[in-house]
Order: C-alpha cells, then structure tokens, then sequence
C-alpha cells in the first residue's frame, strides 16, 4: 500500500500548521482542540520550517516549567525532517519513522506539503493490507 492510499482514506481536513512566531501555550492548545499529537511549522502552509509534536512540549515543560509556554514554538520545533512523497509504500515508512524515532511525517510533492500521516495511519493501513493479502491467501487455498 502507498502513502496516496493513506492520504484518501483520512477523514481530516488537511495538515495543520503553526507560524513559527506562535507561542508553544497556542500549540499546546491547538493539540488538544483537535486532538492531534502534532503540527507542523510552516510561514506558508507548503513548506516545512518544522515539525513540533506533543512530545517535544513535555520536554521543554519538563526543562523549563511553565514559563516556557509564552515562548515561541520555533525554539522547540524539530528542523530534522524526514518527508515521504505518495508513492511511499507503508513498509518504507515504518521503517523511516523507526529509524528516526518519530511518529508524524510530512507528504511532499512538488517541493510543496500535501499531507501529515502519522504511525497511527500507517499501522492501521498495514493491518488493513494484511488482512487483504490474509483473505487472498486463504481464498487460493480453499479454491475460492
């Protein structure tokens, strides 16, 4: 399965982003709003400065206390960003975020975002791709 495959199947309204100027107390709030586990920092909404997830709040909140919240979400945000492209299989991905260590990544075409999967929407397609292959399998065998 592709990364394209992914990208239909979601039922958001595209990715969120963040100016780098905001205030990492406005992140933290647009996360819970939407109930999401990152946002990516963008001046233009197509290309990728950064990337900040719920984790990296923890550990600035964790280094510095409360009083970091009204700094801005470019002192946090993640620069290293590993992007995938649509074509991108499942396994390709799983793999590119367990090598890194992240959990969300950036779809480009064209120099320009066009979407944010995270493993969640991965592991759910590669378990929907195993069942396929699972039924397809069992139908060769039972001669279906």
């Amino acid at each position: 399965m592709q990364v394209l495959q992914i990208l239909k199947s979601k039922k958001d309204d595209g990715v969120v982003t963040v100016v780098p100027e905001d205030s990492i107390a406005d992140v933290a709030r647009l996360l819970s709003a939407r109930k999401i586990g990152a946002v990516v920092v963008s001046r233009d909404g197509k290309h990728i400065d950064g990337i900040v997830s719920e984790r990296d709040l923890v550990r600035e909140i964790g280094r510095h206390g409360g009083t970091c919240l009204s700094h801005p979400v470019s002192t946090i945000m993640s620069t290293k960003i590993t992007s995938c492209c649509r074509t991108t299989t499942t396994t390709e991905v799983l793999e590119m975020m367990s090598a890194g260590g992240f959990r969300h990544m950036p779809v480009v075409a064209d120099g320009e975002m066009v979407g944010l999967i995270s493993i969640r929407d991965v592991a759910a397609a590669r378990v929907d791709e195993l069942h396929m292959e699972k039924e397809a399998l069992t139908g060769m065998i039972m001669g279906n």
